[in-house]
């Protein structure tokens, strides 16, 4: 037998019994370089737009493709630099437009190790002790929610996945004709993925007061044939609402419909003795969308889908005789493929489940508390300032807020300049015919006085007497 041609690569693998001596020095180097790129940012974000952001990374990078490499330790330095210095950060407190949370270090810790082990759970012997973890958590996380004899769960890569899979599993119920009712207030994954699955297109229902109305609800099941599906949310994407669960999932037990319940923002308030009586029925659901890269701090991705029992995920089961044959499947090897849409699949389920051994119950709900307790604070200031309007009192971590006695135009002008300064990283939505920024709090580490700088920073560059057809200065980089 012909031998390989020339001795082995010198590039060291990250798994195997060398892997963590091969690790630990190019690990500095990433530390060192998050430091030094997030120094260089200085702030929430990098100052300048997006031009001025694109031309500093390709200055720093130049040929991406070489043709000699620069070694490791230069290419992690300058690309974990590079990505450091222009990146938003969610754990500056003045980073708070979206539901994008900074993630827990023992869930990133966690996230390396998944990365160096690489198991892919599409088979059982891609992933041994994976597949058996994913198991667990699934069916212990499914059991917070559903208090039946074998609730089960499936990751996701977030919400939309979560919400696509649950039209998916409606559909293979009751077949092509299904109609899906949803709110206004819904996420754009609801009638994209009736559009992704060949659904007719779902209906609308007005959402005036931000959440759907039961008698809203009511009418459109009594004008609206068989088969339904109803899906409500419990935390809007844009004012962090909860659709009023307990009267919806009454409509539908009358009506022979079916309920999903978007929860992906605010499912996890049910670890938390002070929060979960705003989830009030949300057992019902015949299933449940949640996302732990919100309220539960874990980097993206890490989503779920939980039903009341196992047996409704059957739809999902698929062969390929590589994967998951049924003679090895009699045999008592796991089959995964009906545990995803996706084949090859990152072993999420270890960064959550160390963060929920290392938290615990009480971990966890001190953290949600905290933050909804910092969104509460940031609008009673907002509310007592001369020069900002409070839309409402938050529901989870969401504020929506306006300055007084100015127009839509110079609101999003507000909004934009301090992206393009650098300062703060704040939302948008429209609600009650006005357009409102929107303060979405996830860091567990803000503090009051982060909060102070944030009104202050605000009502220093609230234009109330710009033209409204002033241009922003792209290249600004003061701050």
């Amino acid at each position: 037998m012909t031998p390989p041609p020339g001795p082995p690569p010198p590039h060291p693998l990250a798994g195997g019994p060398h892997g963590p001596e091969a690790l630990r020095p190019l690990l500095d180097t990433v530390l060192d370089a998050l430091r030094t790129g997030a120094h260089e940012r200085g702030g929430p974000l990098p100052a300048g737009g997006p031009h001025t952001v694109t031309a500093r990374v390709h200055a720093a990078l130049g040929d991406l493709l070489p043709d000699h490499g620069t070694g490791d330790h230069e290419a992690l330095r300058t690309l974990v630099h590079t990505l450091a210095a222009g990146a938003a950060d969610p754990a500056d407190p003045l980073c708070a437009a979206h539901l994008h949370c900074p993630p827990l270090a023992v869930a990133a810790a966690a996230d390396l190790a998944a990365s160096a082990l690489n198991p892919s759970l599409d088979s059982w012997d891609q992933a041994p002790a994976a597949s058996a973890l994913e198991t667990l958590l699934t069916r212990t996380l499914a059991a917070e929610f559903y208090d039946t004899p074998h609730p089960d769960a499936l990751v996701t890569t977030g919400g939309t996945e979560a919400n696509q899979l649950a039209l998916l599993l409606a559909r293979e119920r009751h077949g092509p004709h299904l109609t899906v009712l949803h709110g206004a207030n819904a996420h754009h994954s609801v009638p994209r993925s009736a559009w992704l699955l060949g659904l007719p297109p779902t209906h609308t229902l007005p959402t005036p007061r931000g959440i759907l109305d039961p008698a809203t609800l009511a009418h459109a099941l009594t004008t609206t044939p068989g088969p339904v599906l109803v899906t409500a949310t419990a935390g809007t994407t844009d004012a962090g609402l909860i659709d009023p669960l307990d009267a919806l999932a009454d409509l539908c037990d009358h009506h022979g419909a079916d309920l999903h319940i978007d929860a992906a923002y605010g499912g996890l308030l049910a670890l938390s003795p002070r929060h979960r009586h705003q989830l009030t029925g949300l057992h019902r659901a015949r299933s449940l969308t949640l996302d732990l890269h919100k309220l539960g701090w874990q980097p993206a991705a890490a989503g779920l889908l939980a039903v009341p029992d196992t047996t409704l995920l059957a739809p999902l089961t698929h062969r390929a005789d590589y994967l998951n044959a049924p003679d090895d499947t009699r045999a008592g090897l796991p089959d995964l493929l009906g545990r995803s849409l996706r084949t090859t699949r990152r072993p999420d389920a270890l960064k959550i489940a160390t963060t929920l051994r290392s938290l615990g119950r009480d971990g966890l709900a001190h953290l949600i508390d905290h933050t909804c307790a910092l969104a509460h604070h940031l609008a009673r200031l907002l509310d007592a300032h001369p020069h900002f309007e409070l839309h409402a009192p938050p529901t989870i971590t969401t504020v929506l807020f306006r300055p007084t006695h100015t127009n839509d135009t110079h609101t999003a002008t507000l909004r934009r300049t301090l992206l393009h300064q650098g300062h703060a990283v704040l939302g948008r939505t429209h609600a009650d015919g006005h357009l409102w920024l929107k303060a979405t709090l996830l860091n567990p580490h803000t503090t009051t006085r982060d909060l102070d700088t944030l009104v202050t920073l605000l009502d220093t560059h609230t234009p109330r007497d710009l033209d409204p057809l002033t241009p922003l200065l792209e290249g600004s980089t003061h701050r």
